[in-house]
């Protein structure tokens, strides 16, 4: 491609950790303008793949987010930066709430990769997963001399994220007197008493695939998690694997994955590695089979726990609300999965959606949600009611009660099955990015994970409290 000159940032964007630059300032060094949208796993994936890069190629070059919004929630500047940080993403951010960066520099799709050289010419641009990233920055870079340490612009971070026990948490599960709490920021699990008191962590605290007893095995962004008795299970996210923790003796090890993003294989595995998987979020259990929202390629999957095998149970791949059999339907980026009898049901969060799955049958139907670009903040009836970014759902024995985490909305929401409205539940306060839950001895446990806290809700009283995770 020949050499463009690369045209400047608009003045209206809003810079969310590091002082406003132009790209003349960041001249000398090779620049990634990253266009993305924070609230998709592909676009995060993309960013992780040029994180690792620098990592391996320190100073070589300078990473920019553009972050373009999809939903409401993410033109505010806090929600939109939380977004990032959750993935460990520290590179400088601007925040393009009008779009009109996107516009400027003419971009089609997220994610999209401008390459511009040390002299700011654009010299390449990559678009979706398209390109071999690893040639092209190699290239961008070549024939430039290393930096000196005074060269590189730190990011010149404001409003850090505080230094508490937990970090970003993602996942939760509870039984009648045990909560397991996936700090996902911390890439670690947690085994706490209702009250918070930390029992056992599983994972040293930093990111890693590595199975063995409970202080020596590692994680990387652990999300969903599912418990059954003596085991839990692990949706590891970085890892792109589903992990098993054996209760009484703290044993972990990998059921699936190979540690990083790829199609998965339908079929028997012989070994764990026999398949990649792609950003599962979150599991659930039935019949002694794990069920995975699969984010990374927009299917659910389903593992055998008995035969260790490995089967693509609904989805088509594209990015759409639709309806119909197993593999003709359609998911919206699903989050979150809940089991209940011979059904599935699904957060889909692009979708702003919640749908089911009949695992008799594989038959998909939405039960709410208005296509892949509808959201908004409204209850009522099924074909009436809006969501925005649904992160988390959950169900207790007791009650035909579906949870949901609005976290686009930031409430907590309710759908009584059997044909029920969709309905707020009345909270004291706004919710700061929920993205898990989990229901049991009598209530709700919210992992708030922007304020990097849990908090428990009690439905009858309607008094929603603070757990303090104390080690």
């Amino acid at each position: 491609m020949n050499a463009q000159p690369a045209m400047d940032l608009p003045k209206s964007g809003i810079w969310l950790n590091a002082a406003p630059s132009t790209l003349q300032d960041h001249a000398g060094r090779p620049l990634v303008l990253a266009f993305v949208n924070a609230a998709s796993v592909w676009c995060v994936q993309r960013l992780l793949e040029v994180l690792q890069w620098q990592a391996r190629n320190p100073g070589r070059l300078q990473l920019l987010v553009v972050q373009v919004p999809r939903f409401d929630f993410e033109r505010e500047p806090q929600p939109a930066l939380k977004l990032l940080r959750r993935h460990g993403v520290t590179a400088p951010i601007l925040l393009d709430a009008q779009w009109e960066a996107w516009r400027r520099f003419g971009i089609e799709a997220w994610p999209t990769l401008l390459l511009l050289d040390a002299q700011g010419q654009e010299r390449e641009r990559l678009v979706g997963a398209a390109g071999d990233l690893e040639r092209s920055l190699n290239a961008l870079c070549e024939g430039l001399a290393q930096p000196r340490d005074e060269d590189l612009r730190p990011v010149a971070e404001t409003n850090v994220e505080p230094r508490l026990p937990l970090r970003f948490p993602a996942g939760l599960a509870a039984s009648a007197d045990r909560l397991y709490v996936a700090d996902t920021g911390h890439h670690r699990i947690l085994e706490c008493t209702h009250g918070g008191r930390v029992l056992r962590q599983f994972g040293v605290g930093s990111a890693d695939l590595v199975n063995g007893p409970a202080a020596d095995c590692a994680f990387n962004r652990p999300h969903g998690l599912a418990l059954e008795r003596e085991v839990l299970y692990v949706a590891d996210t970085g890892n792109h694997a589903v992990r098993r923790i054996h209760l009484p003796s703290g044993q972990v090890d990998t059921l699936c994955g190979t540690g990083r993003a790829g199609d998965p294989v339908a079929g028997v595995l012989s070994q764990p590695w026999d398949s990649p998987l792609n950003h599962p979020l979150d599991i659930a259990i039935a019949d002694n089979q794990l069920h995975i929202a699969m984010a990374g390629d927009n299917h659910v999957w389903s593992y055998d726990l008995g035969i260790r095998s490995l089967r693509w149970r609904a989805g088509a791949g594209a990015v759409e609300v639709r309806d119909g059999g197993g593999h003709l339907a359609a998911f919206a980026q699903p989050c979150g999965v809940v089991a209940v009898q011979q059904v599935l049901y699904v957060c889909d969060a692009l979708g702003s959606a919640i749908r089911s799955v009949q695992l008799r049958g594989d038959v998909v139907q939405t039960l709410v949600g208005q296509g892949s670009w509808e959201f908004g903040n409204a209850d009522g009836s099924r074909a009436r009611a809006h969501l925005q970014y649904p992160q988390a759902i959950a169900m207790g024995s007791e009650s035909p009660l579906l949870w949901i985490a609005d976290a686009g909305n930031g409430c907590l929401r309710m759908l009584r099955l059997g044909g029920g409205d969709l309905t707020t539940v009345n909270l004291p306060r706004r919710l700061h990015g929920p993205a898990a839950l989990a229901v049991a001895a009598g209530a709700v446990w919210i992992a708030e994970t922007d304020a990097h806290a849990i908090l428990r809700f009690d439905p009858v009283s309607g008094e929603l409290g603070h757990v303090p995770i104390e080690e």
